[in-house]
C-alpha cells in the first residue's frame, strides 16, 4: 500500500514538475490579456476556465493515447514539432507586428462584443493551441503515457496519477490567466505594451527552437 502510495505521489509530482516550466502559463498571460481585450472581465474569467480546461483535455487525451495515435497516421514526434513550431511562429510574428496592443478597460468596453461561439472557438484557438498548449509540452505529455506499465493496478495508479499532475497545471493556468488583468493593470498601459511585446517576441523564439529541434531531428534520423 505504501508502495503504491509512494508511486501515485512520485508520478503526480513528475507530471506536474514537467509539464509546468513547459505550459509556463506566466508567459502567455499577457498574450492571453491582449487576445481577450475585447471581452469583459466576466467574459475572460470564463475564457480563461475555458482554456484551462481544454488545456487539461489536451494533455491528458495526449499522455493517454498520443503515441497510438501518431503511430496510427505514420507521424513522428519531430514532424508534430515542425508543424507546430511553424503555427506558434506566426502566431508570435502576428501579435509582434499588430499596430496596437488594446489592454485598457475602455477600449475593451468600446470594442465591439463577440458572439458566445466567437469566445469559445478563441478560447480553444489560439488560445488553448498552440500559446498555453504547444507541441512542445504536447510532445512531453506523449512520453510522459509512452511506456505505460503492465499490470491493470499499476496502470490505474499512473493514470490517475497522471491526471492529477494535469490537473495542478490546469489549475496553475486558470488562476495565472484570471489574474492577468491585474498584474498587467498595476503595470500601467505603456509598461504591459512592453510585457506583451516581449511575450511576443519569446513566443516567436520559441517556435522558431521548436522547428529547428523538430528540423534537427529529422536530419540527425536520416544520417542514421
Amino acid at each position: 500500500m505504501l508502495a503504491d502510495v509512494r508511486t501515485f505521489l512520485e508520478t503526480m509530482l513528475l507530471a506536474a514538475a514537467t509539464l509546468l516550466p513547459i505550459v509556463n502559463p506566466m508567459a502567455g498571460a499577457s498574450v492571453f490579456l491582449a487576445k481577450t481585450a475585447d471581452l469583459t472581465e466576466d467574459d475572460r474569467q470564463k475564457t480563461a476556465f475555458r482554456v484551462a480546461r481544454y488545456g487539461f483535455a489536451l494533455l491528458l487525451a495526449s499522455a493517454l493515447i498520443g503515441a497510438y495515435v501518431l503511430d496510427f497516421f505514420g507521424l513522428s514526434i519531430p514532424v508534430v514539432q515542425v508543424a507546430g513550431g511553424l503555427v506558434v511562429s506566426v502566431l508570435g510574428w502576428t501579435l509582434l507586428s499588430q499596430d496596437e496592443m488594446v489592454v485598457d478597460r475602455a477600449a475593451r468596453e468600446a470594442a465591439a462584443t463577440p458572439t458566445p461561439d466567437t469566445i469559445e472557438s478563441r478560447a480553444f484557438y489560439p488560445l488553448t493551441m498552440p500559446v498555453t498548449v504547444g507541441p512542445g509540452s504536447i510532445s512531453v505529455a506523449i512520453t510522459l503515457g509512452a511506456n505505460p506499465p503492465s499490470g491493470a493496478r499499476a496502470l490505474a495508479i499512473t493514470l490517475l496519477a497522471h491526471a492529477l499532475g494535469l490537473a495542478i497545471v490546469a489549475f496553475a493556468i486558470y488562476i495565472t490567466y484570471a489574474k492577468a488583468d491585474v498584474v498587467l493593470r498595476k503595470l500601467g498601459r505603456t509598461g504591459a505594451v512592453i510585457v506583451t511585446r516581449l511575450s511576443a517576441f519569446i513566443l516567436l523564439c520559441v517556435g522558431v527552437q521548436i522547428v529547428w529541434n523538430g528540423v534537427r531531428s529529422l536530419l540527425l534520423s536520416l544520417a542514421a
